[in-house]
């Protein structure tokens, strides 16, 4: 018996390759994955790791009118014959393989097992197809350098840009629509990368905007994204008015290297922290926002000791939910706000060590 794929044939390193079109319904059929069981020299591919399953199975469900999967790429170890179509220069034919060879998954085991899941829930996916890259290799070894091969450039976009480009996450978008509307902050907002360089121009990156833009409207009643974006744009507006100095690096006064390097106001740790503030006074009444008069009065300064093992934890400043939860602490007291349960007994905590220190 034969396994036949309609193929485009090409050449890679001097060896024939060839592009065909698999149904959906019979990916998880057709493409071996090694036993996870087996030890790691003897496989071809990393471990299944099935805790990314459920969320590439919902993408593909919720998304059957505009999800994209890139190709799986396989071995064919055993034998395999391409028949050219006739008048078609020898790249266009028809791919023969015994189904006594073996198709082995050099990449893209998740999205052959997410197809798998996605078929139970919704059947009618079965008819759509994925690209599959077929190379004729034969042996363990070949496969292993294989997957090492592929893999060794890749390189995931930096959480900013995935923010930038995702039409689909209603946080993303919604943060977007925040700096649209905020077009003077938006000038010191990094699209692209996630981390700023010591020379960059831009105070801010797009992925800090976004997680304190999340914190500050979480669990909010306010309805509609217009709204949404309309009453976090107040709030960022009138911390922006707080702290000078973002408006000196917009006019080119001062440099952000400067402000970043002598102030924490600008830094994820403190935006996701402001962002946990905004809540809590949203959360009582918006128009107890007139309590963000009262940033200006902190000590911002990066040596300032407050933020000591807060902010700033062995010189550096630090970005992990712990030190979101004791910079926004220092804040809310400032302002007069009750602490969560959680925040004070991370409070309670913080002053021990403090103590003992």
């Amino acid at each position: 018996m034969m396994l036949e794929f309609p193929a485009v044939r090409g050449i890679q390193a001097g060896r024939e390759y060839y592009v065909a079109m698999c149904p959906l319904s019979i990916v998880h059929k057709l493409f071996l994955f090694t036993d996870a069981a087996l030890d790691p020299t003897l496989r071809a591919q990393r471990q299944l790791n099935r805790g990314r399953l459920p969320e590439m199975v919902r993408y593909l469900v919720e998304n059957r009118d505009s999800y994209v999967f890139s190709a799986l790429t396989a071995s064919i170890d055993g034998e395999a014959k391409f028949t050219p179509t006739e008048g078609a220069n020898g790249q266009l034919g028809v791919l023969r393989v015994p189904m006594a060879s073996r198709i082995i998954i050099n990449d893209g085991q998740h999205r052959q097992a997410a197809i798998q899941a996605a078929l139970a829930e919704a059947p009618e996916l079965g008819d759509e197809t994925i690209a599959v890259v077929l190379f004729h290799d034969r042996g363990l070894e070949r496969c292993q350098q294989m997957f090492a091969d592929l893999n060794r450039y890749a390189v995931r976009p930096s959480r900013s840009l995935s923010v930038l480009y995702d039409h689909r996450d209603d946080q993303a978008l919604l943060a977007k629509l925040v700096l649209s509307q905020l077009p003077e902050m938006a000038e010191l907002v990094e699209m692209e990368r996630s981390s700023l360089s010591p020379r960059s121009k831009p105070l801010f990156t797009l992925s800090a905007i976004y997680t304190a833009t999340a914190a500050l409207l979480s669990d909010l009643e306010i309805e509609g994204s217009e709204e949404r974006a309309a009453a976090a744009a107040r709030f960022w507006g009138k911390v922006a008015s707080q702290f000078p100095q973002w408006e000196e690096v917009r006019r080119g006064e001062l440099t952000a290297g400067a402000v970043r390097d002598g102030f924490i106001h600008s830094h994820g740790v403190v935006l996701h922290a402001l962002g946990r503030v905004g809540n809590a006074l949203l959360k009582r009444k918006p128009e107890k926002q007139d309590r963000l008069n009262r940033l200006a009065s902190l000590d911002w300064r990066r040596e300032a000791p407050i933020w000591d093992g807060r902010a700033i934890v062995a010189g550096r400043l630090a970005k992990n939910h712990q030190s979101v939860i004791l910079t926004a602490n220092v804040i809310k007291s400032h302002f007069g706000l009750a602490l969560t349960a959680e925040e004070q007994t991370l409070e309670d905590a913080f002053g021990r060590e403090a103590r003992a220190a």
